[in-house]
């Protein structure tokens, strides 16, 4: 298995302004395709006059080259994950203004398949599965269309202990990041107990979990966490009832990895603002306190874990366009290069609590502090303090 680290691009554009088009393509040809429930079978103008060879040229302004990504449930207008995908597909396609970007959104787990096998049919030259749950799909589909490049996001998809040579595997380290935003809560907290709140349990929010645990712990080990899973990445009124509950039970500060679920956390977090409650709220993905729309009346967000799946998908783009597809290589994004960090946004957070962030970055770099990515390790790391 090959592992590479990978420079993310320069540009950093802020999160409100990268999304407000999310939905739209760059330019006049580029159509996103919404499914229907069934997966959707109808084919817009554009793609039926797509060149189907799955090889094409680019130019250096991108001209012959298509990127595009399929969706996981949760949408994308997730105001997370998948809108981070998509706002580095746009960013892409701003820069690169004759290469084709759309997406095709899923609206449930059986749609992947369809959509995947849609996008290589079309002989897209970089098709993106945004998202784990991808995982089975991509292989099949990958496996049947060895001439097209394939690439997933937030998970290494092997079949008999091999990466596969036309999938790219794009990770992050989000047990790093989410160390730094625990710290931050515990520095925060008054009542001395936090909550996090995952989607579907696995690996993958199972590191989330660990590293906010660790940060919390580091700064305190005898601060509360309460934990609970909504087994859905997409039911904002779980998220909302979850963190009902939590606040109700004297948490103050909920941080989620959970998708369009946590957008609940967010509405329980300003319901609880507007009668006077001192409650806070930690957002995933993207700098969750600059999105739009019925949020922006409560400032209740804390600060963020950032994770630039945006910059991961631009690079990846553009280096299939350059020649250069990454195929069979396991990426990884970590905080050596600011693939994961805590958001710019930072009005909320005391001065201390940022000096904190930036030592115990250091000390991650250097090696003193290993934040646990699962259950064990986390168990091994609160046993050393």
């Amino acid at each position: 298995m090959k592992k590479r680290f990978m420079m993310l691009v320069s540009s950093v554009v802020a999160a409100g302004t990268l999304l407000a088009a999310c939905g739209e393509g760059n330019n006049e040809d580029t159509t996103p395709v919404n499914n229907d429930a069934n997966g959707g079978n109808e084919i817009t103008e554009n793609e039926e006059n797509n060149n189907n060879d799955g090889n094409n040229e680019a130019t250096g302004d991108g001209e012959g080259f298509s990127s595009k990504m399929v969706t996981d449930t949760g949408g994308v207008d997730d105001r997370s994950f998948n809108e981070s995908a998509w706002a580095g597909l746009q960013m892409f396609g701003d820069d690169y203004p004759e290469a084709e970007v759309e997406y095709i959104q899923s609206n449930d787990a059986s749609d992947y398949a369809p959509n995947l096998n849609r996008l290589a049919r079309d002989g897209t030259d970089i098709t993106f599965a945004i998202g784990f749950l991808m995982e089975d799909d991509i292989r099949t589909v990958a496996q049947q269309n060895e001439d097209q490049n394939f690439a997933i996001v937030d998970t290494v998809v092997m079949e008999d202990d091999e990466t596969i040579s036309n999938i790219a595997n794009i990770t992050f380290a989000e047990h790093e990041g989410s160390f730094l935003v625990g710290a931050v809560a515990a520095m925060h907290s008054e009542t001395d107990h936090v909550g996090f709140i995952g989607g579907v349990e696995s690996d993958l929010i199972k590191k989330f979990e660990s590293g906010f645990k660790a940060g919390v712990k580091y700064v305190d080990p005898d601060m509360e966490v309460t934990v609970q899973y909504a087994q859905d990445f997409n039911d904002a009124s779980r998220g909302q009832q979850i963190a009902d509950t939590m606040y109700g039970n004297g948490v103050d500060i909920i941080y989620h990895a959970a998708g369009g679920t946590g957008n609940g956390l967010f509405t329980e977090a300003i319901d609880r603002a507007r009668n006077g409650e001192n409650v806070w709220a930690i957002g995933v993905d993207q700098d969750q306190a600059l999105t739009e729309g019925e949020w922006d009346e409560g400032n209740v967000i804390l600060t963020s874990m950032v994770k630039r799946v945006d910059q991961a998908v631009y690079q990846v783009s553009e280096d299939t366009m350059n020649g250069n597809f990454p195929g069979g290589e396991v990426l990884e994004f970590g905080l050596e290069d600011d693939g994961v960090g805590i958001a710019e946004t930072r009005d909320n957070v005391s001065d201390e609590a940022i000096e904190a962030v930036e030592e115990y970055e250091a000390m991650i770099l250097n090696g003193e502090i290993e934040v646990p990515q699962t259950d064990d390790e986390y168990e091994e790391f609160e046993s050393s303090l």
